[in-house]
């Protein structure tokens, strides 16, 4: 248990409450419950004049989380979810209770501020008091939602949907997400623990279709865009799905109503994304990870169930006809080939895929990291070649993430190293950066030196740190790269060019002194003032420089 001096006063207990409710998915809390119940958080230091508690947490591992009470959204775990986890939770939990204050209202945080906010006049968005007062339709749903196990996943939206209509459609922006979601958690019945992540995630599908699915007639409407408050919601809403997934299914034993209600979950995020307008990703995301985090880890014995939506996918161009989202349905497929085990196809589908419309940067590298989570080299040593190019336009901390897979791939096979360096120089001009980077760490000193002349690269362009590894281990190479920049630069005719050769000069008499090669050097520096001498202004500088007397 955790010592803590930081108190807290009511005002700050009911917004630590919202906070709560606002940054921490209803899943996520009850989880972060059972941790707390199970003892897992250890002593840690107490929290310090901002507000910072930090502990221990045992999960799989024992991970480190750092809560700052005052701003949730800035906490850290060392945990794979790291944001919004139920770590922090547990955290949280423990040290409200050494606060004195209720667990439950934490562990409740959803229904509370429901409850806190059903009563607050909104008529400046739009809402009022008499709107909030739940229908005669919404009673009746309340009471079905008792039964929600027994019923199919279309029916859940449809409670969702009469439990919403109080809060209108022409407000769509975080305001309208965060009393949606509210609402959604305000009804939610007592549920079987493998039916309460789906319950979470087709509560916030619920609301990311309300959020980017606006009828055309709707005034607010523009096509198919999005306003920019409707897309901060989304994205927010997006963030906390990804959350969802990140925490799993840890039930191991699962009814036969969650299977239903997951292959239901299954069809309608494929419906969902195969639909979804061609500029637009959030659901094309949702069904990968959807696969990626629930769906393979549930079915990866069983390859029967990958068969079978592999087939559904294949007949959906004769369903949707004209208003099928291709990228997603070409990436979706080769997903599904990646699962069987079926390489070529999948490269095949997936570049037509990015044929369509460009692919985000976390769509290739997942393929990677599933590679890699696995611990499937080889396979992984075979696919970073033929679907990285694909990150070729995007920006260099992506290709950063690229880097990092070759070099776990090398690390355990060595022999794939001349792959590694193929793949690299076919990606160029996109892959400079990581290629540059790359020939360093490995030590070859003279492919670097040659890639800086074949591109024109000027030495005063490089950081000193840029350098100093050449210049410790293979100081020579140095000498034709800086010679060459300083006969470009008295070509330049100017007072800036001489003074930029001048500066290189002077690390040329540095390199030759550490080579031992002084009477070289000063033949040098005759040769090239005496070829020069009608260049006054050059040779002003070569004496400012105490290169020449």
């Amino acid at each position: 248990m955790m010592n803590s001096n930081e108190t807290l006063d009511d005002i700050q207990w009911q917004t630590l409450i919202q906070q709560t409710a606002g940054f921490f998915s209803d899943l996520t809390i009850k989880r972060g419950f059972q941790y707390y119940k199970q003892g897992r958080v250890h002593a840690s230091e107490p929290a310090d004049e901002t507000g910072v508690v930090e502990a221990s947490v045992d999960g799989t591992e024992t991970y480190r989380t750092k809560l700052h009470l005052r701003s949730l959204s800035d906490s850290e775990c060392s945990c794979p979810v790291k944001d919004g986890c139920k770590h922090m939770v547990a955290v949280l939990l423990d040290y409200a209770q050494l606060q004195g204050r209720s667990i439950h209202a934490l562990v409740n945080a959803h229904s509370t501020t429901y409850a806190s906010t059903s009563s607050y006049d909104r008529s400046e968005s739009g809402f009022s008091p008499a709107q909030d007062r739940p229908s005669a339709g919404a009673s009746k749903w309340r009471v079905k939602a008792d039964h929600l196990p027994d019923l199919p996943i279309s029916a859940w939206h449809e409670l969702f949907e009469v439990c919403t209509a109080s809060l209108g459609t022409n407000t769509q922006n975080s305001f309208y997400a965060k009393n949606a979601l509210a609402s959604l958690h305000h009804i939610k019945p007592p549920l079987p623990p493998d039916l309460d992540p789906l319950y979470e995630l087709h509560a916030h599908l619920f609301i990311l279709e309300k959020l980017v699915k606006q009828p055309a007639s709707a005034w607010n409407s523009s096509g198919s865009y999005i306003g920019y408050h409707t897309q901060v919601a989304a994205d927010h809403i997006l963030a906390r799905i990804e959350r969802i997934f990140h925490e799993g299914l840890e039930v191991s034993e699962h009814g036969e109503a969650f299977r239903q209600r997951l292959t239901e979950t299954i069809s309608h995020a494929r419906r969902s994304m195969l639909s979804e307008p061609r500029n637009r990703k959030f659901y094309a995301q949702i069904y990968m990870q959807l696969w990626m985090y629930w769906i393979y880890p549930f079915s990866k014995k069983d390859s029967s169930l990958i068969q079978a939506e592999l087939e559904q996918l294949q007949t959906a161009e004769a369903e949707f006809s004209s208003s099928l989202s291709r990228a997603s349905w070409y990436m979706a497929q080769g997903l599904m080939a990646f699962y069987l085990g079926e390489d070529e196809s999948s490269w095949d589908l997936i570049r037509e895929a990015d044929k369509v419309s460009s692919l985000p940067p976390a769509s290739v590298l997942g393929f990677f990291d599933m590679l890699h989570s696995g611990q499937q080299w080889d396979r992984l040593a075979r696919w970073l070649p033929e679907i990285g190019p694909l990150l070729g336009s995007h920006r260099n901390e992506h290709l950063s993430s690229y880097q990092y897979y070759w070099d776990a791939v090398i690390e355990h096979l060595p022999e794939e190293a001349e792959r590694m360096w193929s793949s690299l120089a076919d990606m160029l001009p996109y892959s400079k950066d990581i290629y540059q980077n790359a020939l360093i760490t490995h030590g070859r000193w003279r492919e670097w030196i040659d890639y800086q002349l074949s591109t024109g690269r000027e030495p005063l362009e490089l950081r000193v740190s840029e350098l100093a590894p050449i210049e410790k281990n293979a100081p020579e190479l140095l000498l034709p790269f800086y010679h060459q920049a300083v006969e470009r630069y008295i070509l330049h005719k100017n007072r800036a060019g001489y003074k930029a050769a001048v500066k290189l000069l002077k690390r040329l008499a540095k390199l030759y002194k550490k080579l031992k090669q002084q009477e070289r050097w000063d033949l040098f520096i005759i040769s090239l003032s005496v070829r020069n001498s009608r260049l006054r202004a050059f040779q002003e500088e070569l004496r400012r420089g105490k290169l020449i007397s």
